[in-house]
Protein backbone atom coordinates (compact mmCIF):
# COMPACT_ATOMS: atom_id res chain seq x y z
CA UNK A 1 0.00 0.00 0.00
CA UNK A 2 2.74 2.26 1.16
CA UNK A 3 4.22 1.72 -2.55
CA UNK A 4 1.27 2.06 -4.33
CA UNK A 5 0.48 5.34 -2.31
CA UNK A 6 3.98 6.98 -3.84
CA UNK A 7 3.59 5.55 -7.35
CA UNK A 8 3.84 8.20 -10.08
CA UNK A 9 6.08 10.76 -7.48
CA UNK A 10 7.50 13.36 -9.80
CA UNK A 11 10.77 14.70 -9.40
CA UNK A 12 9.87 18.10 -7.42
CA UNK A 13 7.92 15.65 -4.69
CA UNK A 14 4.30 16.09 -6.46
CA UNK A 15 1.93 13.84 -7.69
CA UNK A 16 1.25 16.50 -11.14
CA UNK A 17 -1.73 17.82 -9.51
CA UNK A 18 -2.42 20.45 -6.40
CA UNK A 19 -1.65 18.91 -2.87
CA UNK A 20 -5.32 18.94 -1.83
CA UNK A 21 -6.98 17.38 -4.85
CA UNK A 22 -8.89 15.06 -3.83
CA UNK A 23 -7.72 12.20 -3.17
CA UNK A 24 -4.46 12.02 -4.93
CA UNK A 25 -2.76 15.25 -4.13
CA UNK A 26 0.70 14.72 -1.88
CA UNK A 27 -2.05 15.80 1.06
CA UNK A 28 -3.82 13.08 1.49
CA UNK A 29 -1.55 10.38 0.21
CA UNK A 30 0.80 11.53 3.31
CA UNK A 31 -2.32 11.44 5.54
CA UNK A 32 -2.44 7.55 4.57
CA UNK A 33 1.13 7.23 4.32
CA UNK A 34 1.33 8.58 8.29
CA UNK A 35 -1.51 5.72 9.14
CA UNK A 36 0.36 3.07 7.63
CA UNK A 37 3.83 3.91 9.56
CA UNK A 38 5.72 4.86 6.59
CA UNK A 39 9.41 5.02 7.45
CA UNK A 40 9.88 8.71 9.37
CA UNK A 41 12.85 9.26 7.39
CA UNK A 42 11.68 8.63 3.70
CA UNK A 43 13.00 10.57 1.50
CA UNK A 44 9.83 10.22 -0.80
CA UNK A 45 7.26 11.48 1.53
CA UNK A 46 9.45 13.74 2.74
CA UNK A 47 9.81 14.87 -0.70
CA UNK A 48 5.88 15.09 -0.60
CA UNK A 49 5.87 16.61 2.62
CA UNK A 50 7.40 19.95 1.28
CA UNK A 51 5.41 20.34 -1.60
CA UNK A 52 2.57 20.43 1.30
CA UNK A 53 4.45 23.12 3.12
CA UNK A 54 4.69 25.47 0.16
CA UNK A 55 1.13 25.48 -0.38
CA UNK A 56 -0.33 25.48 3.36
CA UNK A 57 2.32 27.19 5.30
CA UNK A 58 2.15 30.33 2.86
CA UNK A 59 1.05 33.84 4.80
CA UNK A 60 -2.56 34.41 4.18
CA UNK A 61 -5.01 36.60 5.62
CA UNK A 62 -7.63 34.71 8.00
CA UNK A 63 -11.39 35.41 7.32
CA UNK A 64 -12.72 36.43 10.71
CA UNK A 65 -16.77 36.03 10.79
CA UNK A 66 -18.42 37.33 13.92
CA UNK A 67 -15.40 37.36 16.14
CA UNK A 68 -14.41 34.09 14.84
CA UNK A 69 -11.67 32.43 12.83
CA UNK A 70 -13.15 30.27 10.14
CA UNK A 71 -10.54 28.13 8.60
CA UNK A 72 -10.52 24.50 7.22
CA UNK A 73 -8.42 23.50 10.20
CA UNK A 74 -8.43 19.58 9.36
CA UNK A 75 -5.76 20.51 6.76
CA UNK A 76 -3.56 22.30 8.63
CA UNK A 77 -4.38 19.56 11.55
CA UNK A 78 -3.22 16.76 9.38
CA UNK A 79 -0.34 18.47 7.81
CA UNK A 80 0.86 18.86 11.32
CA UNK A 81 0.67 15.36 11.83
CA UNK A 82 2.14 13.91 9.22
CA UNK A 83 5.09 16.32 9.30
CA UNK A 84 5.86 15.58 12.99
CA UNK A 85 5.78 12.01 11.66
CA UNK A 86 8.42 12.47 9.42
CA UNK A 87 10.73 13.92 11.98
CA UNK A 88 10.07 17.48 10.76
CA UNK A 89 8.39 19.75 14.00
CA UNK A 90 11.18 21.62 14.66
CA UNK A 91 10.61 23.23 10.90
CA UNK A 92 9.98 26.74 11.30
CA UNK A 93 6.70 26.09 8.84
CA UNK A 94 5.95 23.01 10.44
CA UNK A 95 5.77 25.70 13.70
CA UNK A 96 3.58 28.38 11.70
CA UNK A 97 0.90 25.55 11.60
CA UNK A 98 0.72 25.27 14.94
CA UNK A 99 0.42 28.75 15.60
CA UNK A 100 -2.43 29.26 12.88
CA UNK A 101 -4.11 26.16 14.92
CA UNK A 102 -3.81 28.03 18.60
CA UNK A 103 -4.61 31.46 16.89
CA UNK A 104 -8.25 30.04 15.55
CA UNK A 105 -9.67 27.71 18.24
CA UNK A 106 -12.86 28.58 18.94
CA UNK A 107 -14.24 29.19 22.49
CA UNK A 108 -15.52 25.62 22.72
CA UNK A 109 -12.14 23.68 21.90
CA UNK A 110 -12.80 23.35 18.40
CA UNK A 111 -12.78 24.91 14.71
CA UNK A 112 -15.17 25.21 11.71
CA UNK A 113 -14.87 26.77 8.46
CA UNK A 114 -18.44 27.81 7.86
CA UNK A 115 -18.76 31.13 7.22
CA UNK A 116 -22.13 31.76 8.38
CA UNK A 117 -22.55 34.48 10.77
CA UNK A 118 -24.85 32.35 12.67
CA UNK A 119 -22.62 29.65 13.11
CA UNK A 120 -21.34 29.23 16.69
CA UNK A 121 -20.42 25.82 17.59
CA UNK A 122 -17.68 23.89 16.21
CA UNK A 123 -17.30 21.32 13.53
CA UNK A 124 -16.35 17.46 14.85
CA UNK A 125 -15.09 17.31 11.04
CA UNK A 126 -12.59 20.32 11.23
CA UNK A 127 -11.65 19.82 15.08
CA UNK A 128 -10.39 15.88 14.81
CA UNK A 129 -6.95 16.59 12.15
CA UNK A 130 -6.07 19.70 14.88
CA UNK A 131 -6.16 17.20 18.00
CA UNK A 132 -3.96 14.38 15.82
CA UNK A 133 -1.50 17.15 14.66
CA UNK A 134 -0.93 18.68 17.80
CA UNK A 135 -1.18 16.10 20.03
CA UNK A 136 1.97 15.00 18.00
CA UNK A 137 3.63 18.48 17.82
CA UNK A 138 3.94 18.00 21.81
CA UNK A 139 5.53 14.67 21.41
CA UNK A 140 7.82 15.80 19.62
CA UNK A 141 8.80 18.73 21.22
CA UNK A 142 6.86 18.72 24.56
CA UNK A 143 5.21 22.09 23.55
CA UNK A 144 3.28 22.91 26.21
CA UNK A 145 0.21 24.51 24.52
CA UNK A 146 -0.46 22.33 21.81
CA UNK A 147 -1.19 19.81 24.26
CA UNK A 148 -3.49 22.24 26.18
CA UNK A 149 -5.26 23.26 23.12
CA UNK A 150 -5.59 19.44 22.12
CA UNK A 151 -6.96 18.79 25.28
CA UNK A 152 -9.58 21.48 25.03
CA UNK A 153 -10.79 20.32 21.64
CA UNK A 154 -11.00 16.38 22.73
CA UNK A 155 -13.49 17.76 25.78
CA UNK A 156 -15.35 19.49 22.82
CA UNK A 157 -15.62 15.55 21.55
CA UNK A 158 -16.11 14.07 25.39
CA UNK A 159 -19.15 16.65 25.97
CA UNK A 160 -20.99 14.67 23.47
CA UNK A 161 -19.76 11.54 24.38
CA UNK A 162 -17.93 11.40 21.38
CA UNK A 163 -21.00 11.42 19.01
CA UNK A 164 -24.07 11.64 20.98
CA UNK A 165 -26.17 15.47 21.12
CA UNK A 166 -26.26 16.89 24.35
CA UNK A 167 -29.63 17.75 24.02
CA UNK A 168 -31.19 14.27 23.73
CA UNK A 169 -28.35 11.89 23.64
CA UNK A 170 -29.21 10.69 20.05
CA UNK A 171 -27.17 10.42 17.34
CA UNK A 172 -25.80 13.66 15.84
CA UNK A 173 -25.70 11.85 12.71
CA UNK A 174 -25.97 8.22 11.66
CA UNK A 175 -23.07 7.84 9.48
CA UNK A 176 -20.85 8.55 12.68
CA UNK A 177 -21.84 5.16 14.39
CA UNK A 178 -19.91 3.30 11.57
CA UNK A 179 -15.94 3.20 11.02
CA UNK A 180 -14.56 4.75 7.82
CA UNK A 181 -11.38 4.38 6.34
CA UNK A 182 -9.72 6.23 5.15
CA UNK A 183 -11.72 9.00 6.58
CA UNK A 184 -9.50 11.65 5.33
CA UNK A 185 -11.15 14.48 7.33
CA UNK A 186 -14.37 12.96 7.91
CA UNK A 187 -15.71 12.53 11.67
CA UNK A 188 -17.29 8.87 13.31
CA UNK A 189 -17.18 7.65 16.64
CA UNK A 190 -14.20 5.39 15.58
CA UNK A 191 -11.70 8.09 14.72
CA UNK A 192 -13.15 10.47 17.88
CA UNK A 193 -11.72 7.01 20.20
CA UNK A 194 -8.38 7.33 18.18
CA UNK A 195 -8.02 10.86 18.72
CA UNK A 196 -8.63 11.01 22.55
CA UNK A 197 -6.78 8.28 22.65
CA UNK A 198 -3.99 9.79 21.82
CA UNK A 199 -4.06 12.10 24.80
CA UNK A 200 -4.69 9.21 26.96
CA UNK A 201 -8.72 9.88 27.48
CA UNK A 202 -9.57 6.14 26.54
CA UNK A 203 -10.50 5.99 30.57
CA UNK A 204 -12.93 8.61 30.71
CA UNK A 205 -16.61 7.27 31.23
CA UNK A 206 -17.92 9.86 28.88
CA UNK A 207 -16.02 7.49 26.25
CA UNK A 208 -17.96 4.41 27.44
CA UNK A 209 -20.24 4.73 24.91
CA UNK A 210 -18.17 4.79 22.14
CA UNK A 211 -15.71 2.31 23.37
CA UNK A 212 -19.03 -0.43 23.76
CA UNK A 213 -19.81 0.60 20.05
CA UNK A 214 -16.63 -0.40 19.15
CA UNK A 215 -17.23 -3.68 20.81
CA UNK A 216 -20.15 -4.30 18.92
CA UNK A 217 -18.56 -3.78 15.82
CA UNK A 218 -16.04 -6.49 16.26
CA UNK A 219 -16.94 -9.50 13.61
CA UNK A 220 -16.88 -12.98 14.55
CA UNK A 221 -13.19 -13.90 13.23
CA UNK A 222 -12.19 -11.06 15.69
CA UNK A 223 -11.71 -8.48 13.48
CA UNK A 224 -12.85 -4.72 12.32
CA UNK A 225 -13.57 -3.60 9.13
CA UNK A 226 -15.02 -0.13 7.51
CA UNK A 227 -18.56 -0.53 6.65
CA UNK A 228 -19.67 2.93 6.31
CA UNK A 229 -19.91 5.00 3.61
CA UNK A 230 -16.53 5.37 1.29
CA UNK A 231 -15.21 8.63 0.31
CA UNK A 232 -13.26 7.64 -2.24
CA UNK A 233 -13.76 5.62 -4.96
CA UNK A 234 -11.58 3.89 -7.80
CA UNK A 235 -13.00 4.98 -10.97
CA UNK A 236 -15.10 8.02 -11.89
CA UNK A 237 -14.30 11.72 -12.09
CA UNK A 238 -13.78 12.99 -8.59
CA UNK A 239 -12.78 11.38 -5.25
CA UNK A 240 -10.58 9.12 -7.30
CA UNK A 241 -8.32 7.35 -4.64
CA UNK A 242 -4.79 5.77 -6.26
CA UNK A 243 -5.11 2.50 -4.19
CA UNK A 244 -7.79 0.22 -3.68
CA UNK A 245 -8.79 0.04 0.47
CA UNK A 246 -10.93 -2.75 0.19
CA UNK A 247 -12.99 -3.25 3.45
CA UNK A 248 -9.19 -2.14 5.03
CA UNK A 249 -9.74 -4.43 7.56
CA UNK A 250 -5.91 -4.69 8.44
CA UNK A 251 -5.06 -1.63 9.36
CA UNK A 252 -8.93 -1.22 11.27
CA UNK A 253 -7.97 -3.89 12.97
CA UNK A 254 -4.79 -2.94 13.94
CA UNK A 255 -6.24 0.55 15.00
CA UNK A 256 -9.24 -1.45 17.05
CA UNK A 257 -6.67 -3.52 19.57
CA UNK A 258 -4.57 -0.84 20.08
CA UNK A 259 -6.83 1.20 21.72
CA UNK A 260 -8.90 -2.26 23.71
CA UNK A 261 -4.94 -2.82 25.05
Amino acid sequence: MIAGLLEGQRADGSFGVHPYTKWTGAHWRLVSLAELGVPGRSRAARAAANTVLNWIAALSEPVVVAGKERRHASMEGNALAVCCHLGMAHSLRVRRLVEVLLRSQWPDGGWNCDPNPDAHHSSFHETLAPIWGLAEYHRNTGEGRARRAARRAAELLLEHRLFRRTSDGEAIHPEWLNIHWPHYWHYDFFHGLRAIARLDLLTDRRADDAMELLLQRRRDDGTWRAGGQRYWRLRGESNLEVVDWGDAHEVVTAAALAMLQ
